[in-house]
């Protein structure tokens, strides 16, 4: 029976029409966008952790700039303390010279005492961002982001490397610190040592009137704030060596996540190409059988004709 009133085939193929339509709109969009899960109703799940991802992400990326930030501070006191090892060196040699009886004391002073003062200059010199590691007061301590943790409960924290100052001879520190001012009286540089009748530091050693016994001690005194000096470096360096790997780890973790996070939510281009393709074709062919449908009803019209 053909009904004028209802025309089912008509129905049906808009019907048809319309599911391609939704079809070919979703996979533009997938398309367009490259994802294929873009909002929580593609696939709750899936977008819920995603995002969760890429915000780990973005807090790793935060940690990553934190890293290298923490890199330059330790970076600028492992330049200060080269240098300084490189100054006293230098002082012990002339002390090493003025052992020579024939040697003016006085003049080899004058010299030891330009490089006392380029030790102090390279101590305040070493600065960066505000923190200086190798001039600072005993007790106090810097610290430097190492770490992003998410814990299986969800949580998330943040971990640090402490660094403490001692400013004693067998310290960390190459001179203490005051209240931001230079202590030239602690540190590695500055802590005493008595020689002969009379107590010097590396930094305020006067070999002006020293005999050569008190020289002798002296040198002592030098190689020991060298020997300091070394295991600071050494310390500095396992802080410099634990930041590259962990800003390596970082990179890499980055890496992942995002590659985790686009398996869950990208598009296959290839897949979403040929599918566009086919509902295109589909669309195409909906459209005539609807314009079929809609014809037979003009059959009905001859039905009528004398």
């Amino acid at each position: 029976m053909t009904s004028i009133l209802t025309n089912n085939a008509a129905m049906a193929a808009l019907q048809t029409l319309r599911g391609i339509s939704s079809n070919l709109q979703q996979t533009q969009a997938h398309v367009s966008s490259g994802l294929r899960i873009s909002k929580a109703s593609d696939n709750a799940a899936y977008w819920s952790i995603a995002t969760s991802m890429k915000s780990d992400n973005g807090a790793i990326g935060a940690v990553s700039d934190a890293l290298g930030l923490g890199a330059a501070k330790v970076d600028t006191a492992t330049t200060a303390v080269t240098s300084a090892i490189d100054i006293v060196g230098q002082i012990k040699n002339k002390l090493a010279t003025a052992m020579e009886p024939s040697v003016d004391k006085k003049s080899v002073q004058e010299e030891i005492s330009q490089l006392q003062q380029q030790l102090k200059s390279v101590a305040q010199s070493a600065s960066f961002n505000g923190e200086n590691w190798v001039m600072a007061k005993g007790g106090d301590s810097a610290s430097v982001v190492s770490s992003f943790i998410r814990g299986s409960n969800g949580t998330v924290s943040v971990s640090s490397t402490s660094y403490a100052f001692n400013s004693s001879s067998s310290g960390n520190v190459l001179f203490g610190a005051n209240n931001g001012t230079i202590d030239t009286a602690s540190g590695i540089l500055g802590s005493k040592t008595t020689i002969g009748t009379s107590q010097y530091s590396v930094f305020s050693l006067d070999i002006s009137k020293m005999t050569s016994g008190s020289i002798s001690s002296a040198l002592n005194m030098v190689q020991s704030a060298l020997n300091s000096m070394t295991s600071m470096n050494s310390r500095l360096g396992s802080i410099s060596s634990r930041i590259d790997l962990q800003t390596s780890f970082a990179s890499s973790l980055s890496d992942s996540i995002q590659s985790g996070v686009g398996k869950l939510v990208d598009a296959n281009m290839e897949q979403e190409s040929s599918k566009l393709s086919a509902l295109q074709t589909q669309q195409q062919l909906a459209v005539q059988s609807l314009s079929i449908a809609n014809s037979s009803s003009q059959s009905i019209l001859s039905l009528f004709r004398g």
